[in-house]
């Protein structure tokens, strides 16, 4: 078991503390103040509570950092320091509907050292408030669900693997592509899921329950923390051209070594066939 280093416990003591009252909050999701923030994206009180919360018990513990938060936006600390990469309800239309898959996501991103941009995320946490599940990872120190290590999943072959996929909605997304991914990919696995939390659905391929993901559209508090969970289990995380990035966010697509690199050529015959 790997030592739980001070930076994830600042992370975990902050996702704990916003999960105890989204907890509540989903207790009474009917009784929620909904506001539209866009088509099919919604924002409620709690997800707002949410994100108070863990911005409050972060900044006290690291007054100097910056912050990339869903519903905050972007506030920035020092240039030399690193930044907290936030999603305090990865899931929000679930938890509205009352089914228990969400989660709180917070990631840290390293500035590069000539200060032009941000470079490797180096830790992270997706914290699933209803089944107390706490998914970290640090850079070169592995994956890890509370105090066990996580791998993603062994198997080779596709008509084994069970791959996670989140569907365009609401003219979020490219709806066409997708379907021309499903039809390459339908035929050939064991089954296909959509279940409204990118940020879990990594951290569920980090440990071995999906066998492979992929998404486009997606912002980096959705996919930063998920991305290191990914990487750290031994799995890899790339765009639909295969490269690879510290955060992926417009196309990810995820799995372990093999069935990566046959989703990647199944990806690609599907893009060449639009």
């Amino acid at each position: 078991m790997a030592a739980i280093s001070g930076l994830i416990r600042v992370m975990e003591r902050a996702a704990r503390k916003a999960g105890t009252r989204l907890r509540r909050d989903f207790g009474e999701v009917e009784h929620l103040q909904v506001s539209r923030k866009g088509p099919g994206d919604f924002v409620s009180k709690a997800d707002q509570h949410a994100e108070r919360t863990i911005y409050d018990e972060l900044l006290a513990a690291r007054p100097d950092w910056g912050f990339v938060m869903e519903e905050g936006g972007t506030i920035e600390g020092n240039p030399r320091s690193p930044r907290w990469i936030v999603d305090p309800l990865d899931g929000t239309t679930n938890f509205l509907h009352g089914i228990p898959h969400f989660a709180i996501s917070i990631a840290v991103q390293e500035p590069l050292l000539d200060g032009s941009g941000w470079g490797d995320v180096i830790a992270g946490i997706v914290y699933q408030p209803i089944t107390d599940e706490s998914f970290w990872a640090e850079k070169s120190r592995g994956a890890w669900l509370h105090d066990r290590r996580l791998r993603v999943s062994a198997r080779r072959h596709l008509d084994e693997a069970l791959i996670g996929t989140g569907i365009p909605f609401s003219n979020r997304g490219d709806a066409v592509q997708w379907m021309r991914i499903y039809q390459e990919l339908g035929p050939r696995v064991a089954g296909i899921r959509r279940n409204g939390a990118a940020a879990l659905d990594l951290a569920w391929v980090a440990a071995g329950r999906f066998d492979g993901f992929w998404e486009t559209d997606l912002a980096i508090w959705d996919s930063a923390a998920g991305c290191l969970l990914v990487r750290e289990a031994g799995g890899f995380v790339s765009d639909f051209r295969g490269r690879t990035a510290s955060i992926c966010a417009e196309t990810v697509l995820a799995g372990n070594d093999s069935l990566h690199a046959k989703l990647l050529k199944l990806v690609a015959t599907a893009n060449k066939a639009g």
